[in-house]
């Protein structure tokens, strides 16, 4: 599994907004070949910055399947207008597993 990460920095009082844009977004992003799941984070200390998180069964399932399908062009529509700076979209694989349990 590959884990997308993109920190989002969203014009300042815009933010209802985006969350609105997010909303009808994810459809379009969970349809995709690939995907297994979002999750988006909205930070604590500064609140016009979100943490997306978006799991893919492969890297290609994003970087291709997505970003070159069909629907990318309603994604960036959507929510591409919100963002300054444009974000960094990194991938991550697991290196190290560790998990707690409560007794």
């Amino acid at each position: 599994m590959i884990l997308e990460q993109a920190v989002l920095d969203v014009l300042p009082g815009s933010e209802v907004e985006f969350e609105w844009a997010f909303g009808e977004a994810r459809s379009l992003i969970s349809a995709s070949p690939g995907f297994r799941g979002l999750e988006l984070l909205r930070c604590l200390e500064t609140p016009s910055r979100y943490l997306l998180l978006v799991r893919w069964e492969t890297l290609e399932d994003h970087t291709v399947g997505f970003r070159q399908g069909p629907a990318y062009a309603r994604w960036s529509a959507l929510l591409h207008k919100f963002y300054s700076p444009f974000p960094v979209v990194e991938h991550y694989e697991s290196a190290l597993s560790t998990s707690s349990s409560v007794v």
